[in-house]
């Protein structure tokens, strides 16, 4: 028995001294398997471009309806589809034969006008003359003429300067009618106004056009599609200010179209129109993006996506996004002196919560020095067991990067933006 004893005594301090022996390194080993895993990524340096994205529609520079004045039946067309054309060169023709014998009439009524002109000063003439002789008869002899044949005399001279009067009117009327008759006939020829190309065509040969009530529209016209084409884009309002800073920087203007997946084009901001524009609650300004168009591959209609560079920086330190979002979930992660910042007490030095929600509205005051703190933020990064906070103060950014101010970062310090799932690599 008291040899059983000892044995047993002997084999429970071995196993004593192997587990002591032991211990560490499974401690360790343990320890290490619990120890969190971070997800990291690196500061570089780089470029930073800040960019404002909006949709637009590509127009014309100057689109030009050219419609009808007169009615009747389109009697040739010259024009297709596409065509370009020069001022003034002729679109199409509607029927003259209607106006060209309204034109001959009213010719022929203007000749009769002046006819009775000239009748009417023959016998003013003759008046005048009877006149005369009759104030020199009057001058040798008082009995000669009684005063009511004087009067009858005069009188009737008078008449016949105002039927001159009526009949040199009437030339001026008959003149303005054929006046009036020659336009109709000319507008019988539908030229174009200034040099372009046909956008549009929406008549066909034997179509009669009705101008009485309402001008119809025949064709559109773009004008200097090959020079320029403007992209009319809607800038959300609080995008605006950026905008029209860039307009005063002369910031380029880069956009793409979905017919031309792999080019870039580049335009300039042409103008910020303040005729705002809402729709549901949200205010929008339109913004004339100008682009050369050599090439004719910018369309009317055509859908723009556009990038609008507001600032550039060269050569900065540029912190990834992801680093910025990144807040640990935990207090016994952080060191203990970086503990504060997780338990509100350095508040102001966090981002603000904007979706909390508030009892009362801030002011206008207190709402841009909340823009001003929230360009404070802090990054994390690995020390030893825990993780240390840095505090930085970020400028522009893009999709990726924010560019770094001032803080204590440098182009290869590596930054947690995460905790690593159970598995991963």
């Amino acid at each position: 028995m008291l040899k059983f004893f000892l044995k047993s005594l002997v084999v429970i301090g071995i196993l004593v001294g192997i587990g002591f022996l032991a211990w560490p390194p499974i401690a360790k080993a343990i320890a290490e398997r619990n120890k969190p895993r971070w997800r990291t990524v690196t500061v570089d340096r780089g470029d930073i471009k800040e960019e404002v994205n909006a949709t637009g529609s590509v127009k014309p520079v100057k689109s030009v309806q050219i419609g009808s004045f007169v009615s009747g039946p389109i009697q040739s067309l010259y024009v297709e589809f596409n065509q370009e054309v020069k001022a003034n060169e002729m679109l199409a023709k509607i029927d003259p034969r209607l106006f060209a014998a309204i034109v001959a009439r009213d010719k022929a009524v203007l000749d009769s006008r002046r006819a009775d002109v000239l009748r009417a000063e023959a016998m003013l003439q003759q008046a005048k003359n009877d006149e005369q002789r009759a104030n020199r008869l009057k001058e040798r002899n008082a009995d000669f003429i009684a005063q009511a044949e004087m009067d009858q005399v005069k009188f009737n001279r008078m008449s016949l300067e105002a039927q001159l009067t009526i009949a040199q009117a009437s030339v001026e009327q008959a003149d303005a009618s054929l006046l009036q008759s020659q336009a109709n006939l000319d507008f019988t020829d539908i030229r174009s106004p200034e040099d372009g190309m046909i956008i549009d065509r929406k008549v066909e040969p034997g179509q009669t056009l009705a101008a009485q009530f309402q001008t119809p529209e025949l064709f559109v016209v773009g004008v200097g599609m090959r020079e320029k084409m403007h992209i009319f884009a809607d800038v959300d309002e609080s995008e605006i200010g950026l905008i029209r800073q860039a307009e005063i920087d002369n910031q380029p203007v880069k956009f793409t179209v979905s017919a031309y997946p792999l080019d870039e084009f580049e335009g300039f901001i042409e103008e910020v129109r303040f005729s705002s524009v809402e729709n549901q609650n949200v205010v929008t300004y339109p913004v004339v993006v100008g682009a050369p168009n050599p090439d004719l591959k910018l369309l009317p209609g055509m859908t723009a996506n556009l990038s609008f560079q507001i600032r550039q920086e060269s050569d900065v330190i540029r912190i990834p996004k992801a680093a910025l979002r990144f807040y640990p979930p935990k207090p016994e992660y952080v060191h203990p002196e970086d503990r504060a910042i997780l338990e509100g007490a350095l508040a102001d030095a966090a981002p603000p919560d904007a979706d909390a929600p508030t009892t009362s509205r801030p002011s206008a005051t207190e709402q841009v020095q909340a823009k001003i703190k929230a360009q404070k933020r802090h990054v994390w990064k690995v020390d030893g067991e825990f993780l240390r906070a840095v505090e930085v103060t970020v400028g522009i950014s893009d999709n990726r990067h924010t560019q770094l101010v001032t803080g204590e970062l440098d182009d290869s310090m590596v930054l947690v933006t995460g905790l690593k799932a159970a598995g991963e690599k």
